[in-house]
């Protein structure tokens, strides 16, 4: 089932499955956010929760037992709840169950928020720790954007452009998309611009770490899109290897994937959120449109 709110100068729409953006339109029409294709990527804008990424083997140990998640936790494949909805903002809810405890052993209530001020989607992720024992996990966003936006443009005609200068650090990663715990500098363009090209995504997603919390993806005029993140340390930039994808996904992240061939413990992970019993955690990012 669709929810939709509206502003003066957006329209969004989200599924119950994973609380998942399907729409992101300004008042002519045009759409933004990634429509999803099964040549390229199937999804739109998965929600991540409790995982972000791949866990080697797929399992993982917490209180000393072994568990098994798929890549980017439970959240993009179970259905939330709509808990609050207005005109302008609505809530929806993952509740812990007896199939979510099979694969994470906590009871937890994972909410987001979307609400529009004007031309901005604030996005709000709500972690409650209802459980007796301490939560450990990550979260994010994984949001798929068009480019070209507009007719006539090339893929390369993009950008994404941090709103500060900046020196980031690329992570890592073996050919299978697990850590290999390395890091290396990945020098901008006057240290504040990515061009884009397909070539990018020869080796998979690229991942950040000591970014400005603000990137813009946009051209030489026309409309574009920023993605503010103060609170997540890590972005993701990723769309399908190899191919000529129409979209970039823009993934502002909490925490990393796991290290090749080590099955992750959940306790000692230093990236991972703590969140000690009855406390609830808050997690505030947001997607801005300008139309020119």
């Amino acid at each position: 089932m669709l929810h939709t709110i509206r502003s003066p100068f957006l329209t969004v729409s989200v599924k119950e499955k994973g609380a998942e953006l399907q729409s992101i339109l300004d008042r002519d029409g045009r759409e933004y956010l990634w429509q999803g294709d099964p040549r390229y990527w199937p999804d739109r804008a998965l929600n991540i929760f409790p995982y972000v990424a791949r866990l080697t083997q797929g399992r993982y140990e917490m209180d000393g037992q072994t568990y098994s998640m798929d890549i980017h936790g439970l959240s993009p494949y179970l259905p939330f709840t709509l808990t609050e909805k207005t005109h302008t903002a609505m809530t929806l809810t993952l509740f812990s169950d007896g199939e979510t405890r099979q694969r994470y052993p906590r009871d937890f209530a994972f909410s987001i928020r979307y609400e529009l001020r004007q031309d901005t989607l604030e996005i709000t992720f709500l972690v409650e720790n209802r459980d007796h024992r301490t939560m450990y996990f990550g979260l994010g966003g994984h949001p798929g954007f068009h480019v070209p936006l507009t007719a006539g443009r090339r893929f390369e005609d993009y950008r994404l452009r941090f709103t500060n200068p900046c020196a980031p650090r690329r992570i890592g990663f073996t050919r299978a998309c697990f850590l290999d715990g390395t890091d290396e500098a990945f020098p901008l363009t006057d240290g504040t611009t990515l061009p884009l090209t397909h070539r990018l995504f020869d080796d998979d997603a690229i991942v950040l770490k000591n970014t400005d919390r603000q990137v813009t993806l946009e051209a030489d005029g026309g409309p574009k899109i920023t993605v503010t993140f103060p609170q997540m340390p890590y972005l993701g930039i990723w769309h399908q290897p190899r191919t000529d994808a129409p979209y970039v996904c823009v993934e502002p992240w909490s925490s990393l994937p796991s290290t090749q061939d080590t099955i992750a413990v959940f306790e000692n992970q230093q990236d991972l959120i703590s969140l000690a019993p009855g406390k609830t955690y808050v997690n505030r990012w947001s997607i801005r449109v300008c139309q020119d």
